[in-house]
């Protein structure tokens, strides 16, 4: 099997991953997973495609992540994963879907209005 790339996103967060065949690990940024994410919490999100269909000791995954937090971050690779992991076996997708893997989440800042202090915040109204 030669490698599969894919691209996912979340807020400002991009992540970039390279799957391949291997015995599970993740490395972001030149880093391992548990490194990069401390949080178990955000482990188990990285982690949650691969545990869908059973194949997190299947594919080593190498991941270019870039901007956002590191809730975005851990999300936007999720999708990745997610979405390389179709490329791989096409079959998977609905069970991925049913999950919400598949959905890139589209909320993002709302930009700020001239005038005024933030995205919808007012400034204060003086009567006199």
């Amino acid at each position: 099997m030669e490698k599969v790339n894919a691209v996912g996103r979340r807020k400002a967060a991009v992540a970039r991953v390279i799957v391949g065949e291997g015995n599970g690990t993740i490395i972001i940024n030149k880093r391992p997973l548990e490194v990069y994410f401390p949080s178990s919490i955000l482990q188990y999100i990285v982690k949650q495609p691969l545990s869908a269909l059973d194949c997190a000791e299947k594919y080593d995954i190498k991941v270019n992540l870039d901007g956002g937090g590191y809730k975005g971050q851990a999300e936007a690779l999720r999708l990745a994963i997610a979405r390389a992991l179709v490329k791989i076996n096409a079959d998977d997708k609905a069970v991925l879907r049913a999950h919400g893997f598949m959905t890139r989440d589209p909320r993002a800042v709302e930009r700020k209005k001239p005038g005024q202090p933030k995205a919808r915040k007012r400034f204060q109204f003086s009567k006199r």
